[in-house]
């Protein structure tokens, strides 16, 4: 190490910065393979009891949303129920 002098600092700051970057590319495509990008998720926090506060269009779409949502939380659900019970195979 002291044959490398004063410069051997920004090595270790470029090989950090480069494994940061690694990693948030890792879980940004995670992301997009696990359906974390979805713009429509503003609709889910409303149900039917909330009608009367939204136009009939956006309470159509987070009706519509919200059966969307329902139906990809039962696929991922079955998914791991099939992975969970290969597993104990």
């Amino acid at each position: 190490m002291s044959s490398w002098e004063d410069g051997w600092t920004i090595y270790v700051w470029l090989i950090a910065g480069a494994l940061i970057v690694l990693a948030a590319m890792y879980w940004i495509r995670w992301a997009a393979k696990h359906d974390q990008f979805d713009e429509d998720i503003k609709y889910v926090v409303f149900d039917e009891s909330d009608k009367d506060k939204m136009s009939p269009e956006e309470f159509k779409k987070a009706m519509e949303v919200n059966k969307a949502q329902e139906e990809l939380r039962e696929h991922y659900l079955e998914q791991e129920r099939i992975e969970r019970n290969a597993s104990k195979n």
